[in-house]
């Protein structure tokens, strides 16, 4: 659990500190301005913009059942961020699968990727494909309604 929220905090206990040794230096304006910058990297590098994960036992079940497409993912990906941004609304619909949280998720995409955990990856009908283009994805998704 930590590990996924590393990042995030790192950034923004850095963004506080920097912008306290702007604020003594009287310059709120450039303080204001750094932090709000250090806050939007640390969200950005946070799980709170995806959907909630599942393991991926979870995930394999529920596409079995509906046929949608699972994404493995980690935090901090600009890939997998990438394809969350692009996708929309449409990304609710997938199954994502933090690999980060999920052993088994990660020995998943490395038994895909030739031992690497490269994210995103996305399993379409049991068929892998290793960070696929986000409006190729969207075709796909719109085909499987």
């Amino acid at each position: 659990m930590m590990r996924v929220w590393a990042v995030p905090v790192l950034l923004v206990l850095c963004g506080s500190a920097v912008a306290t040794g702007l604020l003594r230096k009287d310059r709120p304006g450039e303080a204001v301005a750094l932090l709000a910058v250090f806050l939007l990297l640390a969200a950005t590098n946070s799980p709170v913009l995806f959907p909630r994960s599942v393991s991926a036992a979870e995930a394999q079940r529920r596409s079995a059942e509906d046929g949608r497409p699972i994404v493995y993912w980690r935090p901090g990906c600009p890939f997998c961020m990438r394809l969350r941004m692009r996708l929309g609304r449409g990304a609710r619909k997938l199954h994502w699968v933090n690999i980060w949280r999920d052993a088994a998720g990660a020995a998943e995409v490395r038994a895909v990727n030739d031992g690497n955990e490269t994210v995103p990856t996305v399993v379409i009908a049991g068929r892998p494909y290793t960070n696929p283009d986000p409006a190729w994805m969207r075709d796909q998704l719109s085909r499987s309604r």
